[in-house]
């Protein structure tokens, strides 16, 4: 109460932040268990109050793997241990590279590279296809993934130094 008797009532406000997710696969042109999806789809919509809506339908991206990040990290050692080159720098040296572009603020241009670590498995496959042949022509240095022959002798050689 205040001194003139009037009550002090604090305002809040509730902001209906719910989101609903279904997950939809599509294969072959056509969507798997699609009376399920539709069923989860119209469940959802009794559910939320009268309003403006919209309906956001996204594809499914994978973050980078903890495999993809750990063969970079070996390519990266074996670089080090043949060239003399810090990892660490070989690291942002490709990054500059491969994951740069340039961005105009306020009329002037800079250059702003990316990182690794927000990739999803698809760019970085990319990023490790464009290491993996830069290595090979300027460096002579051939980075095996664990598929290939030589992969058991390379990962012995190189992952003592990680």
């Amino acid at each position: 109460m205040q001194a003139d008797g009037r009550e002090i009532r604090k305002k809040t406000y509730k902001r209906d932040c719910m989101t609903k997710t279904i997950n939809i696969k599509k294969e072959g042109g056509a969507i798997l268990h699609l009376d399920y999806v539709l069923q989860r789809l119209d469940s959802a919509l009794q559910t939320i109050a009268n309003g403006n809506y919209t309906l956001s339908i996204k594809k499914d991206v994978k973050k980078r793997t903890l495999d993809q990040n750990a063969l970079m990290w070996l390519w990266f050692t074996c670089i080090q241990h043949e060239t003399g080159q810090n990892k660490n720098d070989i690291h942002d040296f490709y990054c500059t590279q491969f994951l740069s572009r340039i961005v105009n603020i306020n009329g002037r241009d800079a250059v702003a590279v990316g990182g690794t670590s927000k990739l999803n498995t698809a760019a970085f496959t990319n990023f490790l296809n464009n290491v993996q042949a830069d290595a090979a022509s300027e460096f002579g240095i051939t980075l095996p993934l664990p598929e290939d022959l030589m992969w058991e002798a390379f990962k012995d050689e190189y992952e003592k130094y990680l």
